[in-house]
C-alpha cells in the first residue's frame, strides 16, 4: 500500500499524504488507485481502494471523510455532533463544500483533486487540522484564507500552522482565458501570479494558495510546496486536463493520530 502514497512530514502525531496512481494502465483513466466516488469510476473499485487506504491508516471506513466538492468557498467543521448523526446525514453535511476543518483525532479528512490544488494545514500545538480543495474558482473566492480563519476560531494560531501545498497544475501548464485573469485581478491578486510568456496567459495557482496563507499570518518558512505538476506527471498523478473529466482523483488527506 505504501507505494500508492506520497507522504509528508507535518509534525509529530500527524499523518499527511497524497495518493498516487500506482500501476497506471494507459487505457484506464481510473487506474490504479482511486477512492473518489463521484467521478464515474466503478463502485467496486472505489470501495476496494478505500478499504486499502483505511487499512493502511488503521481507521474505520466512517472515519475517512471526503466531501463532494463544488468549487465553492464553503468550509465545514467536522466535530462531535457530526459524528453523532446517521451516516446518510453525514454525507449530506459534506455534500457541497471545498474545505474541512477538525479538532478530532483518529479522523482522516481530505479532498480530491486532478489538477486543482490540495492544501493541508495543521497546528499541532493546538490540535487543529484542515484540508482544502483550491481550484481557480475557489482560489478567487479566498477558500484557503477562509479555512485559516475557521481554524483560528477553533483555537489555531497562524504562526503555529504548518501548510502543505500538494500536487496540482503548475504555472507552466495552467493555460487560462482572459476571463480567468480578470477574475483574479478583480479579486485583488497582484499581476505577479500571471505570466504571458505563452500564447495564452498562465496562472500560478500554487503561488496563489501560498499568498493567501501568508496574508493570513502563516509564516513562509511553514509553507511547503511539493512542486509536483499533475499535468506533466500524469503517469503518477491523475490529471483531468490530460486524462479527461472521466478519470480518477488524487486524495490528499490528513489525520491527527
Amino acid at each position: 500500500m505504501m507505494r500508492y502514497l506520497l507522504e509528508y512530514d507535518m509534525g509529530r502525531g500527524i499523518r499527511a499524504f497524497s495518493t498516487m496512481r500506482g500501476d497506471a494502465m494507459p487505457d484506464d483513466p481510473y487506474s490504479s488507485f482511486n477512492i473518489t466516488h463521484y467521478c464515474d469510476d466503478r463502485p467496486e473499485h472505489v470501495a476496494e481502494c478505500r478499504a486499502m487506504l483505511c487499512e493502511e491508516l488503521g481507521i474505520s471506513d466512517d472515519a475517512l471523510i471526503l466531501p463532494r466538492q463544488v468549487h465553492s468557498d464553503r468550509v465545514v467543521t467536522i466535530d462531535t455532533p457530526y459524528l453523532e448523526v446517521f451516516p446518510q446525514f453525514r454525507q449530506e453535511a459534506v455534500g457541497e463544500c471545498d474545505a474541512l476543518v477538525t479538532t478530532l483525532s483518529g479522523l482522516c479528512i481530505g479532498v480530491s483533486t486532478a489538477d486543482c490544488i490540495p492544501v493541508l494545514l495543521c497546528d499541532v500545538r493546538h490540535g487543529v487540522c484542515a484540508a482544502v480543495h483550491a481550484g481557480w474558482r475557489g482560489a478567487v473566492q479566498q477558500i484557503v484564507a477562509k479555512t485559516v480563519r475557521v481554524m483560528r476560531q477553533k483555537g489555531a494560531e497562524p504562526e503555529s500552522i504548518c501548510a502543505l501545498v500538494g500536487p496540482g497544475i503548475a504555472l507552466e501548464s495552467f493555460e487560462v482565458g482572459e476571463e480567468v485573469v480578470e477574475a483574479f485581478l478583480d479579486a485583488g491578486f497582484p499581476p505577479c501570479i500571471l505570466s504571458r510568456a505563452w500564447r495564452k496567459p498562465h496562472i500560478d495557482l500554487p503561488a496563489v494558495c501560498s499568498m493567501q496563507l501568508e496574508r493570513e499570518g502563516v509564516p513562509l518558512r511553514n509553507i511547503r510546496m511539493t512542486g509536483v505538476d499533475t499535468f506533466t506527471d500524469c503517469q503518477r498523478f491523475f490529471s483531468a486536463r490530460r486524462l479527461g473529466i472521466g478519470s480518477g482523483r488524487i486524495f490528499t488527506g490528513i489525520v491527527m493520530t
